[in-house]
């Protein structure tokens, strides 16, 4: 495999242009939001490109978390195709945006340890993985113990973020400081992966990464401010000190007591009524959040726009496909829970595209 350049892309271009062919337009995702129920929307679905990992969904099965896990296995097996085709020196990277699966499937394990979940109880929720991932989930599960669990990590990457933060569960006996190590840990690495990229490689990755990155430090100062009522130290502790758009001094603002929409409207200033939003944080952060996913699907899309040799389209394409993804669980939870339309709709990422 090449290492880059247009004869490393070429292929890998025409490929990812034919699967990103494949997604659903907004306009398709409206029809399927004024589906009346869960059936019926199974049903059009098994008639996209998630047919296949939809036909042998029975009628029992037809449970949000099932017909979700199914859904996940086409996201799955687009991870596989896209790395093993895409150029040697961009495979760390898209190895590692992989990886944000196996550490939420590595915080649900830890999860189902304290609440005494069996491995089958938690078959449902973990992302399908496959070989991609060797963690020993299911022999962590049956410890039945946070202490024992982690030492089955120690020849893992994973060992030493989870070293430091396993002190402070000693004392708290809570996992809080055990899933944020894990996810600074992992955005770290991401970041570390996009930086070491040359040319329009390092400049797609860092677009796409960053607005990722950017979106998911911004919520975290957010939420550990207003619904946790951290200090600032602790704030700044449980973050990241680096971003494309938000930087360390956004985020020790922030920490600070400055006026969140202030900071929030600067980055982003093509959000509408965030000071509103933030007036009433609970139901109104969520939207916030909504808004800057768009923001972030329109980076991945200005990828297909131009120059296709770089690893800006395979790696805005998968970020494209988990967010259909969390537009399509938005769908079968609002069906299956009979929710009203304006209760869903809002939360909806590409159908918003469309207006």
């Amino acid at each position: 495999m090449a290492s880059g350049g247009v004869s490393g892309y070429a292929a890998i271009s025409a490929r990812v242009r034919a699967m990103y062919s494949s997604l659903l337009s907004p306009q398709e995702l409206i029809r399927l939001s004024d589906l009346p129920d869960v059936p019926n929307l199974v049903s059009q679905l098994k008639h996209t490109a998630y047919g296949s990992y939809l036909e042998n969904l029975k009628d029992k099965d037809y449970i949000p978390r099932r017909i979700v896990l199914q859904l996940k296995g086409k996201l799955a097996d687009a991870y596989r195709s896209v790395i093993s085709m895409s150029p040697g020196n961009t495979r760390s990277l898209l190895t590692q945006l992989s990886r944000y699966f196996e550490v939420e499937n590595l915080k649900a394990v830890l999860r189902g340890v304290t609440t005494n979940s069996s491995f089958d109880d938690l078959k449902d929720v973990l992302f399908p993985l496959g070989s991609v991932s060797s963690l020993p989930l299911q022999a962590m599960i049956e410890t039945g113990n946070i202490t024992t669990a982690v030492d089955l990590l120690n020849n893992t990457s994973y060992a030493e973020t989870l070293s430091f933060a396993m002190k402070r569960y000693a004392t708290e006996q809570n996992l809080f400081p055990l899933e944020v190590a894990l996810d600074l840990y992992y955005w770290r690495q991401l970041w570390k992966e996009a930086k070491q990229l040359q040319g329009s490689d390092r400049d797609q990755a860092l677009r796409i990464v960053g607005s990722l990155l950017d979106m998911n430090n911004l919520m975290w100062v957010i939420r550990y401010r207003v619904y946790y009522q951290l200090s600032e130290e602790e704030l700044i502790n449980y973050t990241l000190p680096f971003g494309y758009r938000l930087h360390d001094e956004d985020v020790r603002a922030i920490a600070a007591g400055v006026d969140i929409p202030s900071v929030v409207e600067r980055i982003y200033p093509g959000l509408s009524g965030v000071a509103d939003l933030l007036n009433d944080p609970r139901t109104g952060l969520p939207k916030l959040e909504s808004q800057i996913k768009r923001y972030v699907m329109k980076q991945c899309m200005a990828a297909f726009v131009g120059d296709p040799f770089h690893i800006g389209l395979p790696l805005a394409f998968l970020v494209l496909s988990d967010l259909e993804i969390q537009d399509l669980t938005v769908l079968i939870e609002a069906k299956f829970l009979h929710a009203p339309d304006d209760t869903f709709r809002p939360f909806l990422l590409k159908p918003a595209l469309a207006k």
